[in-house]
């Protein structure tokens, strides 16, 4: 039986969290988490600003598996969300983001401006995905096959051969 996976929805946007767009990526996200079989614990939006959103990382990876937020990974000025999730993290795990940045330039060259991170912080994964409802769905696509299994190696409970 595999272990059950709690999951916090970050949604990093100015336009967003101010009430000035609407969230698309954040529900796409977690409806694909739920499809997964992940309990989806928490969904958040919040602003671009770097020290809120360390203190927001920090905080929602003490009490889940997984962190996933989208949006902030691009080339915008107050895009921020890579250098918060690098003050969080204690280990990267560089091939998710590298995986998801290889398979989805076949889609668009536009894959190669993401500056994505992903990394551990105790027993929590942090992924950043893109802001587009297409990119957040094109990277779980590429992610989705590891996921559990890192989940699962994270939390100890992993008992498959290595």
């Amino acid at each position: 039986m595999s272990v059950p996976i709690r999951a916090i929805v970050i949604t990093v946007s100015d336009r967003c969290a101010s009430g000035a767009a609407q969230d698309v990526s954040g529900p796409v996200l977690a409806g694909l988490l739920t499809e997964f079989g992940a309990e989806i614990y928490e969904k958040l939006v919040v602003t671009d600003d770097l020290e809120n959103l360390v203190e927001i990382l920090e905080i929602h990876s003490n009490r889940a598996d997984l962190v996933i937020t989208t949006g902030g990974t691009g080339f915008s000025p107050r895009d921020n969300t890579p250098e918060a999730t690098r003050r969080v993290i204690e280990r990267e795990a560089p091939g998710l983001a590298e995986a998801m940045r290889y398979k989805t330039l076949e889609k668009t060259p536009f894959a190669m401006l993401s500056r994505g991170v992903c990394g551990i912080r105790g027993k929590c994964l942090i992924i950043n995905l893109p802001g587009s409802p297409k990119g957040v769905a094109e990277c779980f696509e590429v992610i989705k096959p590891v996921l559990r299994h890192a989940i699962e190696t994270l939390s100890g409970e992993n008992t498959h051969n290595e």
